[in-house]
């Protein structure tokens, strides 16, 4: 019993549930960026580049990039929705990271001039390390099943030969499978092994790898930490009973104490929940009376009675409303196919009396409309409930 509970604690908790993609299904390039931008400007920049370099609108695929701090490029890859079944993607909800195979071994430390070589089912996977962290090329040739042996061995060293033709390489690494994940013993990164080979990917960089809708992977990012916090409540189950074990001869030796403790506890009991329902009370008063956003009225002020303040062409998508130094503030999503109306929409709401700051950013036109997001921050009490304002 003592050798299997201490052979578990060694083993640690289980590998992240990784879903590897065959590499033949995604179109890969390495996207010029600035080194010194933010790792959220460089996915909006990858997001703007797939999104021009495909013939699909960019809701259709699903895309990721690797990069790392500093570095000049990004690597990029995307594949169409539709090449993937309902059956295949039924099971990516469960999973921590769903990435092409080869995206599994970006996080290597890799030399400059070396090249991995990636053999799947599908066919042969070159990575070329040209300089820096991140590849410069990702290729893929496919090769056609072959029922024999002889000829499949050959097919793939032919495959072979022609990827190592493009790239000058001074160090080389076959891989004959996909790598598998590592138990995590950190949530800061993923560990990826094929023998002694290991690709490190911190967590910031696992996430952007992470081929799934953006929206969905805010709510599904927290199952990354899944396994490790089991692990770790495997442990302090062992530490609280060992505590427990600890606190109940304590409490056979003090069991006056313990007895004069519970007593005092039940009788402010009574007091505690009369101050924890007042606090409630009046942190509800204060929210009512402080706090009210007002979203309907936000909406009426910028749009008009009859519509006057929007331009006929300036469609709203979605909006959302927030406080900022107690300032109501309302943020649109819009789209029109007329961009000229943007500034003039914007100078009308700029005009208005209620209004303390009005600003447009992230105006991009695609298939003839442009689509841009409308922020307006109100004064404070420039809204009334009803509709009104206060000026």
């Amino acid at each position: 019993m003592a050798q299997n509970l201490f052979a578990l604690l060694k083993a640690g908790p289980p590998p992240p549930k990784a879903v590897l993609l065959p590499d033949g299904l995604f179109f890969i390039r390495a996207i010029p960026v600035n080194p010194l931008d933010p790792a959220e400007e460089v996915a909006r920049q990858v997001e703007s580049a797939l999104e021009a370099g495909s013939p699909f609108p960019l809701a259709q695929l699903y895309h990721g990039h690797y990069w790392q701090p500093g570095s000049a490029r990004a690597l990029a890859f995307a594949a169409y929705r539709r090449r993937f079944t309902p059956e295949q993607t039924e099971g990516w909800a469960q999973a921590e990271l769903v990435l092409p195979a080869f995206a599994a071994l970006l996080g290597a430390a890799a030399e400059p001039a070396t090249t991995v070589l990636l053999a799947s089912p599908e066919g042969l996977t070159a990575i070329h390390w040209e300089d820096g962290p991140v590849p410069t090329q990702v290729r893929f040739l496919p090769l056609a099943p072959e029922a024999d042996e002889e000829k499949a061995a050959q097919a793939r060293a032919q495959a072979r030969a022609a990827l190592l033709r493009r790239f000058e390489s001074r160090t080389i690494v076959d891989l004959a499978a996909p790598p598998a994940a590592d138990p995590s013993r950190s949530d800061r990164e993923t560990v990826f092994r094929d023998g002694d080979f290991v690709s490190r990917l911190p967590a910031e960089a696992a996430a952007a790898l992470d081929i799934r809708d953006k929206d969905e992977l805010r709510h599904l990012r927290a199952v990354r930490g899944r396994s490790l916090i089991a692990w770790r409540a495997l442990v302090g189950i062992f530490i609280a009973a060992g505590v427990l074990a600890a606190g109940e001869l304590l409490i056979v030796l003090g069991g006056l104490w313990q007895t004069t403790r519970l007593t005092t506890m039940r009788a402010q009991a009574p007091v505690v929940d009369q101050i924890m329902t007042a606090q409630s009370l009046t942190h509800r008063i204060d929210v009512l009376s402080t706090k009210q956003l007002l979203p309907m009225e936000m909406i009426g002020a910028i749009v008009g009675k009859d519509l006057e303040r929007k331009p006929a062409s300036v469609q709203f998508v979605s909006a959302s409303c927030t406080s900022s130094a107690d300032k109501p503030v309302l943020t649109v999503r819009a789209q029109t196919d007329n961009p000229g109306d943007i500034n003039v929409y914007q100078n009308t709401l700029s005009a208005l009396p209620e209004c303390a700051k009005v600003e447009t950013k992230d105006a991009r036109a695609s298939g003839g409309v442009t689509n841009f997001i409308l922020i307006v921050t109100f004064k404070p009490g420039a809204l009334k409930p009803g509709g009104g304002s206060s000026s």
